[in-house]
């Protein structure tokens, strides 16, 4: 193998054992594996924001300084509602490269970060469904907010290409979120709202690689597109991977 990477996802408080902890870790991991496998990397996963997300409160700069490059993990934003309990993007634009700015701002390199985009998306059922097309989504707490992504339930793309032909609404885009979304009705009528990244909303976050000079871009994950025969299953493959190349 050529090195490793470390996805820890616990709560950890500012200063408390484990916060020093984890950043040893990190540390001790990047130099063990670069002295037994000269040219290995060490990659570590951190939350979309640096802000304390999910209560991951973690020394970012020093591991950042510790290992190879950190995999930016821009999916599950909304992990944490503290707003009214409705679906939102997975991975809104302005949400998700303020982000960038803020871990640049705190003077990592740019060339430590690598993007991650999610190849899935929530499929939210919906408690009341607006006419303005709002999907008002069960409070299901997390770390402290009051309603989370995990009162949907995650879907792969490949499912959602499928999906989106037999449902109500067709693919849709929201300006303000730069995200698509569809909505279908299940066997007993309820409404569900589906939010994903196509390769629209992907390229335009692709863009934002290039133009700060990150280290590059990564999804979560490749196994969630359709790899069979079939050419429009083909061509939406292939446009997902080509959306990870910035214009």
């Amino acid at each position: 193998m050529d090195g490793i990477n470390i996805d820890i996802e616990q709560a950890v408080e500012t200063g408390s054992p484990e916060y020093y902890a984890l950043t040893d870790l990190v540390k001790e991991t990047t130099e063990s594996f670069h002295t037994e496998i000269p040219g290995s990397q060490v990659s570590f996963d951190v939350a979309w924001s640096p802000k304390c997300i999910d209560k991951r409160c973690y020394d970012y700069i020093t591991i950042a300084d510790s290992c190879d490059l950190l995999f930016v993990m821009s999916y599950d934003e909304q992990s944490q509602i503290w707003g009214d309990c409705i679906a939102m993007a997975n991975a809104p634009y302005d949400q998700t490269l303020t982000a960038y700015d803020q871990y640049i701002s705190m003077n990592i390199d740019p060339k430590k970060l690598v993007m991650g985009v999610p190849w899935y998306g929530y499929d939210y059922s919906c408690l009341n469904f607006s006419k303005d097309g709002v999907c008002t989504i069960p409070k299901v707490p997390f770390r402290g907010a009051p309603c989370s992504d995990a009162s949907g339930r995650q879907i792969p793309y490949s499912i959602m290409m499928k999906q989106i032909n037999s449902s109500i609404s067709g693919r849709l885009w929201d300006e303000k979120q730069r995200a698509p979304y569809y909505n279908y009705k299940d066997t007993e009528g309820m409404v569900h709202q589906v939010w994903y990244d196509d390769p629209e909303s992907i390229a335009l976050k692709a863009a934002y690689v290039m133009q700060h000079g990150l280290k590059g871009i990564g999804m979560w994950n490749g196994n969630l597109l359709d790899y069979n025969g079939d050419p429009i299953a083909q061509k939406q493959t292939v446009d997902m991977w080509n959306a990870l190349i910035p214009n």
